[in-house]
Parts: structure tokens; sequence; C-alpha cells
């Protein structure tokens, strides 16, 4: 007897929206992208919100899993992200869209990941600890590049992540998701 069973989280910066735009190397965010409410109590010019999907699928066999598969997406959600028009720059899109590549950054790490697993009867539980980890992992990354370039205002700090950050995804290029 063969049983598929499908799990399937979804993790956007704890929010739950309706439309979402899928990371391309082709595409770079455009400020007609931002499309949520402007945060007027917020010191911030702009937010991005980007998160990853994660699903994956367990055949069993016999109470043993015989395979899996996973699906791993990095998204920018355009109605929780927002702007300023009247404070914003081309430097402060460049700050938010290298947010959304941290995101394909770590998106493409947990495909890495999961790519080394074995089949197992516990690769369910390794699966979900590897999506919370990379999501910790994510977490703090953002944070520590908002801190770095001081929220974009730190212009060589700025431009040290985008070098760092470009590298690291050519080096795992061969996890990017192919369409």
């Amino acid at each position: 007897m063969n049983k598929i069973f499908f799990a399937f989280y979804c993790v956007i910066c704890l929010l739950i929206v309706e439309k979402e735009m899928a990371w391309s190397p082709d595409y770079k965010l455009q400020w007609s992208d931002f499309q949520g409410t402007p945060n007027n109590n917020s010191d911030a010019a702009a937010t991005t919100a980007s998160g990853i999907t994660f699903g994956y699928r367990l055949s069993e066999t016999d109470d043993n899993i015989t395979d899996f598969a996973a699906d791993v997406t990095a998204h920018f959600y355009p109605d929780k992200s927002w702007y300023k028009p009247e404070e914003v720059s081309n430097h402060i899109l460049e700050h938010e869209q290298l947010h959304f590549d941290i995101t394909e950054l770590h998106a493409r790490k947990l495909r890495q990941q999961v790519s080394e697993l074995s089949i197992s009867n516990s690769v369910g539980s390794k699966l979900d600890a590897l999506h919370l980890q990379i999501l910790q992992d994510l977490s703090t990354i953002q944070n520590n590049y908002d801190n770095a370039s001081d929220f974009s205002r730190n212009k060589e700090q700025q431009k040290l992540w985008k070098d760092n950050i470009t590298e690291q995804l050519n080096a795992l290029n061969s996890f990017a998701k192919s369409n």
C-alpha cells in the first residue's frame, strides 16, 4: 500500500497575504511593487515583506518512507511592502532589493540542505528542523544587514553587504529554483 502525505508550511513574516512575487534573477523590485499602506508612525522610508514558502511530500510504503520531495520559494509580498514616496531614492530601493536577495539566498541554502538529506523514516522531522533553522538564520541576517548598513544610511556597509550576498548567491547558483 502506497500512501502519499503532503505537508505544507508557509511562513510569510508571520502574516497571511494574498499576493506574492517569486524571486527571479531577471527582475529587480520597482517602487510600484510596494503596494502596502505606509506606516507613518515608522521612521523607515520603506519596508520589504519577504519570506520563504516551504512544502514537502513524503511517500510511504509499508510504514516506511520511500521518497520525499520539497519545494522552496523566496517570495516578496506587495500588499505588505510599502514606501513613503517623499523619502525614498534609488539607493533605498537597492537596500530593499537586497532584503529580497537575502531571502533568496536562504531559500537556496535550504534547497542545498534538503538535497543532502537521505530517505529515512525521520526525514519529515529533519525537513521541519531545517526549515525552522533557516527561518531563524534568515531573521538574524536581515537584522544584521539593517544594523550594519544603518538601514541604508551607511553606503559603504551596504555595498559590502551587496557584494557579499551576490557572491553567496553565485556560489549557490546550482540551488537556484528552475522555473
